[in-house]
């Protein structure tokens, strides 16, 4: 982690543009501060790219849009980076970013950041046309920096997928982990089926019901993990429900998209959980001592 940081603000220091993979279904959960920390203090602008937009709800994208491109030298699109069309458009944003570069004299360079599993590696082979960079559907698969020439005035440098120590926010963890951010070892899939669960019969009840064919009403989420188990036959060799496999089963269909488009936060979400989180650290206020029982 310290060496993949140094490595960063290294690299950072000759880019030109940091263009910066979120999970459009997550923005700000994807978000690694430590990215937002190194260009803030290089004054590096950024392509905020909320990738996997097919898969997120197309109205909280929006909001995500409007809040990212509210923001002083950042520039945010949303796309899927398997789109070839997409990708296309990206190299001009970035020129716009960074005029006064872009010539065969002064190439634009360009930094490619985020965390594990945003897609950082599809995004870097789609741009050059070519199989450049390793992709898979685990997390940390780019374990070095890869400096290329998209032309021969842009440069491309893609590093690896990078977490910051401690995680602030546990709903940041819990989506991350629903999101395959965060590998297995580090999670129990049962607790992250139930978080994910919760969120979704709050907000997007009728894809639930549709996809499971199951009346949600008046469930939580280990309810509903129970009832996929039901639904679709898992048991242990015992006789009882096996959790864990349709646990997974569920995560796996909202990695998949198969429940629907679906978001796990929106500015407005991510607003409340700060607010709530402010609360609980503030200290409490201690009364007034009572004037009646100090000594005269």
């Amino acid at each position: 982690m310290v060496a993949a940081r140094k490595n960063a603000a290294d690299t950072m220091e000759r880019t030109d543009v940091v263009i910066e993979v979120l999970d459009a279904r997550l923005p700000e959960a994807s978000c690694n501060p430590i990215v937002t920390e190194l260009r803030l203090f290089r004054q590096r602008p950024c392509l905020k790219i909320l990738n996997k937009a097919d898969l997120a709800d197309p109205a909280a994208t929006k909001a995500w849009l409007q809040f990212y491109n509210a923001q002083k030298d950042v520039t945010a699109v949303a796309l899927s980076c398997k789109k070839a069309s997409d990708v296309a458009k990206i190299p001009a944003l970035c020129e716009k970013l960074a005029p006064h570069r872009g010539s065969t004299i002064k190439p634009l360079r360009m930094m490619i950041m985020g965390i594990p599993n945003v897609g950082k590696s599809t995004l870097m082979n789609a741009l050059l046309n070519k199989r450049v960079a390793k992709v898979g559907d685990e997390p940390a698969v780019t374990k070095n920096q890869q400096r290329l020439d998209l032309n021969e005035r842009m440069t491309l440098i893609d590093t690896p997928g990078m977490m910051w120590p401690k995680i602030e926010h546990d709903a940041d963890g819990f989506m991350l982990a629903a999101s395959h951010a965060i590998g297995r070892n580090a999670v129990n899939d049962e607790e992250v089926a139930v978080f994910l669960g919760d969120i979704l019969l709050a907000r997007y009840p009728e894809m639930v019901a549709v996809r499971y064919k199951i009346s949600v009403e008046g469930m939580d989420g280990a309810d509903l993990v129970e009832a996929i188990a039901k639904r679709r036959g898992y048991r242990l060799k015992g006789g009882d429900y096996d959790q864990e496999k349709a646990a997974l089963a569920f995560l796996q269909d909202y990695r998949d998209g198969a429940i629907g488009r679906i978001s796990l936060e929106t500015p407005e979400s991510r607003s409340v959980m700060l607010q709530q989180h402010a609360a609980l650290k503030k200290p409490p206020i201690d009364d007034a001592p009572d004037a009646s029982t100090h000594d005269e």
